[in-house]
């Protein structure tokens, strides 16, 4: 089954995440189905503008941390000790890269976000032109409480430095309402007017010729790849591996193997463990 699928309706493409029985997760196959559904999109003439939307329940959860972070041994997110900087960082800057291929679109894409857009999740849709999120939808980075770092970077250049240090300190989750309040989306509407208010945005998109909106994507590209991104992003992809491999990334992959990932999940989420100390908070020393 295609984990990402590609629809022609009229002057929009509609690529939609399709891995809906574990809430779009990112595997190794993903980001390459969605980067050749993005290019069959640019490489038809008719095509103006682009939905990208999940199937099921999310837009998309993050990285298959069943996968990563729970399975034994080296899998591709994690390697045996020594661990090799450069393995690591070859495989995240080509995810990173095929996310960017959003980013690099010549047609203007929109993310319609129900659910969740979490984690890795969060760096695909923030990759986007135009981000719509249902009002009870949820956003964040919640890896960054251990194990990851944010490899497209976009945080900081939707937020600027505050905000984003606000975020990405935490790793709290916030609603739609919240995100379109700091301007980390466009817009936020409740959840039974998502698909009306994103198919209105797309269809009035859609009446610009190609050429035009191609080249306003990018002149407002180049103001921001000027600010440094593509360093901002190398940086990232490589802090990414080492929060993995550091003693904190260690033990938490450690703690999924022992007690199952949801249950560590919750523990990274709720702050109750102590990844320096490998024990729970409320557990004596």
């Amino acid at each position: 089954m295609a984990r990402v699928l590609y629809e022609k309706d009229g002057r929009i493409g509609r690529v939609t995440l399709n891995r809906p029985e574990v809430m779009n997760a990112i595997d190794n196959e993903l980001p390459v189905e969605l980067a050749n559904c993005i290019a069959r999109a640019n490489g038809d003439p008719d095509v103006h503008v682009i939905i990208l939307s999940g199937a099921g329940q999310a837009f998309c959860a993050g990285y298959d941390l069943k996968y990563y972070a729970e399975a034994t041994g080296s899998a591709s997110l994690t390697q045996e000790m020594p661990w090799d900087p450069m393995k690591d960082y070859a495989f995240m800057m080509r995810n990173t890269e095929l996310f960017m291929s959003i980013w690099r679109s010549y047609r203007p894409v929109i993310c319609k976000v129900h659910g969740y857009a979490v984690a890795g999740g969060s760096d695909i849709a923030l990759c986007s032109d135009l981000v719509v999120m249902a009002e009870n939808a949820r956003i964040g980075y919640m890896p960054v409480r251990v194990w990851g770092c944010p490899t497209t970077a976009m945080w900081v250049y939707r937020l600027g430095p505050e905000r984003a240090k606000r975020m990405l300190f935490t790793g709290d989750k916030i609603d739609g309402l919240e995100a379109e309040r700091i301007g980390l989306v466009h817009k936020a509407v409740p959840a039974d007017e998502l698909d009306a208010e994103v198919e209105a945005l797309a269809e009035r998109i859609s009446t610009i010729p190609v050429n035009q909106l191609m080249m306003q994507k990018l002149v407002i590209n180049q103001a921001i790849e000027a600010m440094g991104l593509q360093n901002t992003q190398r940086f990232a992809t490589i802090f990414d591996g080492i929060t993995r491999h550091s003693p904190e990334g260690i033990n938490f992959k450690h703690r999924a193997e022992e007690v199952g990932w949801k249950q560590a999940v919750r523990e990274r989420d709720d702050g109750s463990y102590d990844w320096t100390a490998n024990r729970p908070f409320d557990e004596e020393s």
